[in-house]
């Protein structure tokens, strides 16, 4: 008689709110994947079962399957790090649960579909249920709102954290009413790819559909603003004069543009960049015209990366030597200048604009201080970002020097049932001792929306994410892990003047950021280190040796 060794569910989840129901087995189709012996513990492969690709995965002696391409923008995760239980994206750091096939951290929002797997006589085979045999994600199962269950969770800001914490709170039964607010015209989109592919239509961003926020009984309220909290009350007014009960609510308004300061700033053609229709403009009033961007930072390198090949010509003001010059160091900085530089962006470096001139209202000229006067048609600053807190003044919701709402590890503010989340917040990280830091990054803004909706839900829950971050210019992606504040010294494996480099960020002897370019799987593979509360010391980074990176 033949042996079955191990076997993973590859069913579909039932929601966890209600009781599974009997039905008939789905059809499947069976693929014999490889031989036993082809994986040893720790590995992963691609496999195809009917054209459709899987990633075969062996942990501690049993075989599990599921979807072989990240969630999040469809990367190949057997290029990926597979550590005990889950695998993490090589491009942006997402991971999932090799069994369940559950997102484990973000970025991203769905899970990866699972499968049977069966071994038997020496062989392995894979099988799918025919009417998923073309799906490479999975909508984890969801509950709705239930009539006459009198209780709302109110979502301030329409961003990432909020949409992760509705969801989460459904995923977890949550029955009462969910409403989210944001001042935006879109529901939730993907806004980092605003900066770096800037005509998109709006169906291409769109991170959910009416439809499922429908199904799943979470209101989204475009085009209002809070405009105050009453915590006493339990209560927010919005900008149309409406007050909005609440049971618990999260703020997670995240940051706008910091806009310019000096004379002119008022001129028709200067833009900041905030929404989709920010975006859009800003690539329709380029097109074939003088740009001038102001702000060597991730935004504002990243705008005029896209419009090199789109505008008559591009130039870039920046105050320090080189773009990125205290986050990446001078070096990385000089490299990215370079790359730019060979698309004729013009850089204006270690200068400020002191004025904008105008003719007829709109943008002719920007006049630096070290005397050059640059001819422009439009001007973007990319020059930082502040908080947007001013709603709370008069609350008593607590907020830091620079106006960030400081929350504990669970992402709760001083006041009872009101958390916080996201780009608006200042948070304690682990990884850096509990240090309270504001950390502007997609994927760390998922994850606070997370804890936020299980502690709602009276499940303790601490965010212990590690921070993880990317920026795209002409095509080729940066990756960053860790926080690299205060950093005195690079460590460099590859060489960056060939655009194929791994960096070590050290502060008092120790690896505390990493950054690549064409180094793939290294940054997810610290990513994971530092996860698992492991230090790495600069000897470490210093040796030839970097087999400590294949843990």
């Amino acid at each position: 008689m033949s042996r079955v060794r191990s076997l993973s569910s590859g069913k579909t989840v039932m929601n966890p709110c209600q009781e599974p129901g009997q039905g008939e087995e789905p059809e499947e189709v069976t693929g014999l994947v490889c031989q036993e012996a082809d994986l040893q513990d720790g590995q992963m492969k691609e496999v195809t079962v009917e054209d459709q690709k899987v990633l075969l995965v062996r942990t501690q002696g049993q075989y599990s399957a599921v979807g072989s391409q990240c969630s999040h923008y469809n990367a190949p995760l057997v290029k990926g790090v597979l550590v005990g239980g889950r695998v993490r994206c090589p491009f942006h750091g997402a991971c999932f649960n090799v069994r369940t096939g559950d997102i484990e951290e973000y970025p991203g929002l769905d899970c990866l579909p699972s499968y049977k797997v069966k071994v038997e006589d020496g062989k392995v085979y894979v099988s799918i249920n025919k009417k998923s045999l073309k799906l490479t994600r999975r909508v984890k199962e969801m509950s709705s709102m239930v009539p006459g269950v009198n209780h709302t969770v109110l979502l301030i800001g329409g961003g990432p954290a909020s949409l992760v914490c509705a969801e989460t709170l459904r995923q977890n039964c949550y029955q009462g009413r969910i409403v989210m607010v944001t001042k935006d015209t879109l529901p939730p989109f993907d806004k980092p790819k605003l900066s770096k592919a800037m005509n998109l239509d709006s169906s291409d961003i769109l991170l959910r559909s009416s439809d499922f926020f429908q199904q799943y009984g979470i209101e989204v309220w475009t085009q209002k603003e809070a405009v105050s909290v009453n915590p006493p009350d339990k209560t927010v007014k919005l900008s149309d004069g409406t007050l909005q009960h609440y049971d618990q609510l999260l703020i997670s308004t995240g940051c706008r543009a910091r806009p310019l300061s000096c004379p002119g700033w008022d001129l028709k053609g200067v833009k900041l960049l905030q929404s989709y229709e920010d975006a859009k403009e800003i690539h329709r009033s380029c097109l074939g015209q003088r740009a001038v961007v102001i702000g060597a930072s991730f935004i504002g390198m990243e705008v005029a990366s896209y419009l090199s090949d789109k505008a008559a010509s591009v130039a870039m003001v920046g105050t320090a030597g080189r773009p990125y010059e205290q986050s990446l160091g001078p070096e990385i900085g000089k490299m990215t200048m370079q790359m730019l530089e060979e698309q004729n962006v013009k850089f204006h470096m270690n200068d400020r604009v002191t004025e904008i001139r105008g003719e007829n209202g709109k943008v002719k000229e920007v006049v630096l201080k070290s005397g050059t006067v640059l001819e422009a048609d439009v001007v973007i600053a990319g020059i930082g970002v502040i908080p947007n807190s001013d709603f709370l003044a008069g609350s008593q919701v607590e907020v830091d020097s620079r106006k960030a709402v400081i929350v504990d590890k669970f992402m709760r503010t001083n006041i009872p049932d009101v958390f916080g989340a996201g780009d608006v917040t200042s948070f304690p990280l682990t990884i850096r001792g509990d240090q309270r830091v504001n950390i502007g990054h997609w994927q760390m803004s998922q994850a606070h929306g997370r804890v936020a909706a299980l502690n709602m839900l009276k499940k303790p829950t601490k965010i212990e994410s590690v921070p993880f971050f990317w920026t795209v210019l002409l095509g080729k992606s940066i990756r960053y892990t860790g926080y690299g504040e205060g950093y005195t010294e690079i460590i460099f494996k590859g060489n960056v003047e060939e655009r194929k480099f791994l960096a070590f960020y050290i502060k008092e002897e120790v690896v505390v950021a990493a950054a690549s370019l064409m180094f793939d799987p290294a940054v997810s593979r610290l990513a994971e280190v530092m996860a698992m509360g492991q230090r790495i010391t600069k000897a470490q980074a210093q040796s030839d040796d970097l087999s400590w990176l294949q843990m």
